[in-house]
């Protein structure tokens, strides 16, 4: 099974400013073919890569005053092999975070969720969140943390990630947030999910539904989306004038009718039964 990645950004560029991007596939995602550009006009930029213990992948570069165009493709065949976690980073990912305060949700997380462990703890928390949130394109803000999703009962896929994650840890289970494609995801952008950690091995919680979990491929990963923005930028000013981005899974065989169906149920978010335990493959 192969899955084709694509992210195209138009960015207008004030004065010369410090970019920092999340768009490329995390290590170590079986690529065959990736091909990533910024350019502006005839200039072509070669970004410095920086890849975290998670295996994000950063590409840093200085861009100058102008159009930015910035685009990226990739081929992804197969699945990923897990990368091991530390003690330290389980650690790390069951202490509250900017948006993710564990400690501020602890009191509704104990008497909701209070006597569950393992599965049955994951399960209870991405059906209460399911069930409690809005998807509302729109009306959350970026500076809208688990809390305010928990209060207002509405909010995007970073929401929805933020307050699986806070709840998780405020029950002792280490939780984090990934950034992906998703294939099959409407309406398509870059998707937010999280993970829990249990038995030494992290599983995919998607509480908006809204993608099949078995096609995700894993852009970066962070105690929440201060870790994971696909663009940060310092020292100037910039406006995005356009960005598309697609994911699709193309079969690994077209003229096989079981190929075909893997491929188009990789797609589909009514084919991920959520109560199953999956890993971002």
């Amino acid at each position: 099974m192969q899955r084709i990645l694509t992210a195209e950004l138009d960015l207008e560029l004030g004065s010369s400013v410090d970019l920092i991007f999340q768009i490329a596939a995390a290590q170590p995602a079986p690529i065959v073919r990736e091909q990533l550009t910024f350019s502006t006009g005839d200039r072509v930029y070669t970004p410095t890569e920086i890849i975290d213990q998670s295996g994000s992948r950063l590409h840093r570069f200085f861009g100058d005053a102008g159009l930015l165009q910035v685009r990226y493709e990739a081929a992804v065949e197969g699945q990923v092999a897990a990368r091991a976690t530390s003690d330290l980073e389980a650690i790390s990912y069951l202490r509250p975070s900017r948006y993710c305060q564990s400690d501020e949700v602890f009191a509704q997380a104990r008497r909701q969720f209070g006597g569950l462990q393992g599965h049955d703890l994951i399960s209870a928390v991405s059906e209460f969140v399911t069930a409690s949130t809005t998807y509302s394109p729109g009306l959350s803000q970026g500076t809208d943390s688990a809390v305010t999703t928990l209060m207002t009962g509405q909010g995007v896929c970073r929401d929805y990630a933020h307050l699986v994650i806070a709840l998780l840890r405020a029950m002792d289970m280490p939780a984090r947030y990934a950034a992906c494609y998703a294939p099959g995801l409407r309406p398509m952008d870059f998707h937010a999910v999280a993970e829990a950690y249990l038995d030494g091995q992290w599983y995919v919680i998607d509480a908006t539904r809204l993608s099949n979990r078995n096609g995700l491929v894993r852009i970066a990963t962070g105690r929440d989306a201060a870790d994971c923005a696909f663009l940060s930028y310092y020292g100037g000013g910039l406006s995005l004038r356009r960005m598309r981005v697609d994911a699709v899974v193309l079969p690994d065989d077209a003229a096989d009718v079981e190929a075909l169906e893997q491929a188009s149920s990789a797609s589909d978010p009514a084919a991920d039964d959520p109560a199953l335990l999956v890993q971002i493959g």
